[in-house]
């Protein structure tokens, strides 16, 4: 286990609710910066302390290394100039009781911090500029969770469901766990994929930042959606991001049933079987048009829109 201090204030929100950390390859004029390089050094099980606006106020542990993924579309203009391509690294993240000042311990902390690619300042305690993600011995690691009031072990994110699992999910997990030709690594991905969580959720998350149909953005009531179904999709597929979409849970129902679909350029159709009623309770307009879907996600759509047309009932 490795100890780990971000520094992601502008992006803290977002990066915490979505259970991530993502920084580009490298810096906007392409030079080298350790501290995005430090993505490919991070492992499961490792601890990273969130500071922003001065406190240390998140712990995360690390659930997944990094993997390439996009630029969060949810961060909007942060970042204008970073690159739309780097690190995405899936960590778990739980607010502390009492956020810690580190500039009120610098005594007891500077000793301790880097000399190269030090997160704060040592005469100041204010934070690097240019410095992301930063190892940290783990005397300091430890020295911090103390201060914290936190009992320095980890506390891994499991995979639940909060719904009781059908058959055919369960069938699903169980072929994932007796295919030989299934890395260990792979296996939680895809099961958590099966179950829209984990690297999968995440990857969606950052092309998709709302449902598409409701416009609701809060993330955990969204269902990240497999466009093209679980069964028919190589497991490349079922952990692609562009294979998915974010729905409010009453539209993913008709979406994941085929009873309704989307084209290209962001219109949506009902299957003729669907009472007009169900949209109107439901506050559906089917006459919305959203968001054009991405090329990539278009390939995926072909999929779905075949499935709903050949649908009889």
């Amino acid at each position: 286990m490795s100890f780990w201090w971000v520094n992601h204030k502008q992006t803290r929100a977002h990066e915490v609710r979505g259970g991530y950390l993502w920084s580009p390859y490298r810096n906007a004029n392409g030079a080298f910066n350790q501290s995005y390089e430090n993505m490919r050094h991070v492992k499961a099980g490792d601890i990273v302390l969130s500071y922003g606006f001065g406190h240390i106020a998140y712990v995360g542990t690390v659930t997944a290394a990094a993997v390439p993924g996009p630029k969060p579309e949810e961060f909007g203009n942060v970042g204008d100039n970073w690159s739309d391509d780097g690190w995405l690294v899936d960590v778990y993240f739980e607010q502390v009781a009492q956020p810690l000042r580190p500039v009120d311990h610098l005594q007891q902390i500077a000793p301790l911090l880097p000399d190269k690619h030090s997160p704060i300042q040592k005469a100041t305690g204010h934070g690097n500029q240019g410095c992301y993600l930063a190892a940290i011995s783990d005397a300091l690691g430890h020295l911090l969770l103390a201060l914290l009031k936190i009992d320095p072990k980890p506390w891994l994110h499991h995979l639940v469901s909060e719904h009781v699992p059908a058959p055919e999910l369960l069938e699903d997990l169980h072929v994932i766990e007796r295919d030989p030709n299934v890395p260990e690594t792979q296996r939680l991905h895809l099961a958590k994929a099966r179950v829209g969580q984990g690297l999968y959720r995440k990857r969606v998350m950052l092309l998709e930042s709302a449902c598409r149909v409701t416009g609701v953005e809060d993330s955990r009531v969204l269902i990240a959606s497999h466009i093209k179904p679980w069964r028919a999709s190589s497991n490349i597929e079922r952990l692609d991001g562009h294979n998915g979409i974010l729905l409010s849970p009453h539209v993913d129902t008709l979406f994941d049933d085929h009873l309704m679909t989307f084209e290209d350029n962001g219109r949506m159709h009902f299957h003729r079987s669907l009472s007009p009623e169900v949209l109107e309770r439901w506050g559906i307009n089917p006459h919305k048009k959203t968001d054009q879907f991405r090329p990539e996600q278009k390939f995926f759509l072909g999929h779905h829109r075949a499935i709903f047309g050949a649908k009889i009932a």
